[in-house]
């Protein structure tokens, strides 16, 4: 039997580590998706939530600038994740996905690494917002300040699966304009960038944004405990839904 760390490339669908490297450095060199995903959303959170009545303002156990940070690196988070996995679509304008049958590279790899690239830039967009809100007066308990970073981080995995969706659902001129309009409404409507009342509020808890939205700020927020499960429920069942949709039309776009 051969170690697992020693298996050919072959063994594990040709999945390299030199290939992951190359699509980051890919990704990192394309100047619109750094622009959306890095620079944005911390530009966003210094102009939007660094007043001083922000600063001064609580909100739960930390205060309004805490919220903003936190919300913004979610949204960060949304944007790098579904950005970077819905440039399938562009390789597969370009022929890949036929190309991909002629080469040791199993397609389940080469989806495992747009994930993986998806993720780490969407880890450098949560940095960033967070490196702002240290610097710009955000107040968390200590506890919160890692917890918030995770659960943003981990919870924008279900936006990956939204832009593989939507890359091989969308053809590769009209993705990134359609996908970056559908996570600002998404955003404004699932209660991400301020609360909601009223049926706003009711509706909104059916919005994929939603649930990572309360699950990131529990930890300072204090939602009651309905509110969790509700996130729960939201974010496994949007989940479910990208996740399946990705697969059906990952499959019928690989067997053409």
């Amino acid at each position: 039997m051969i170690p697992l760390g020693t298996r050919p490339a072959r063994q594990l669908g040709g999945f390299r580590p030199a290939f992951l490297n190359l699509e980051l450095r890919r990704t990192l060199r394309d100047k619109r998706t750094v622009l959306f995903a890095l620079v944005m959303p911390p530009l966003f959170f210094i102009i939007f939530g660094t007043s001083a009545g922000y600063r001064s303002e609580g909100f739960g156990t930390g205060n309004a600038t805490g919220y903003v940070m936190v919300s913004m690196a979610v949204y960060g988070a949304l944007l790098a994740t579904s950005t970077g996995a819905a440039r399938v679509a562009v390789e597969r304008a370009a022929g890949w996905s036929r190309q991909l049958r002629l080469t040791p590279l199993h397609p389940l790899a080469y989806i495992a690494t747009k994930i993986l690239v998806a993720m780490v830039l969407g880890l450098l967009s949560v940095t960033v917002v967070f490196v702002a809100g240290a610097i710009f007066g955000a107040h968390l308990p200590a506890s919160a300040w890692a917890s918030c970073f995770l659960i943003a981080w981990l919870g924008s995995l279900v936006f990956a699966a939204f832009g593989l969706f939507m890359g091989y659902l969308l053809p590769a001129e009209n993705v990134m304009q359609l996908l970056g309009v559908s996570l600002a409404l998404l955003s404004f409507a699932g209660g991400l960038f301020n609360p909601l009342h009223g049926w706003f509020e009711i509706v909104s808890k059916l919005v994929p944004t939603n649930g990572i939205a309360v699950l990131a700020r529990a930890p300072f927020a204090q939602p009651s405990a309905a509110g969790i499960v509700l996130a729960i429920v939201n974010v496994v069942t949007w989940a479910a839904v990208f996740i399946l949709g990705s697969a059906y039309l990952f499959r019928r776009d690989t067997a053409r």
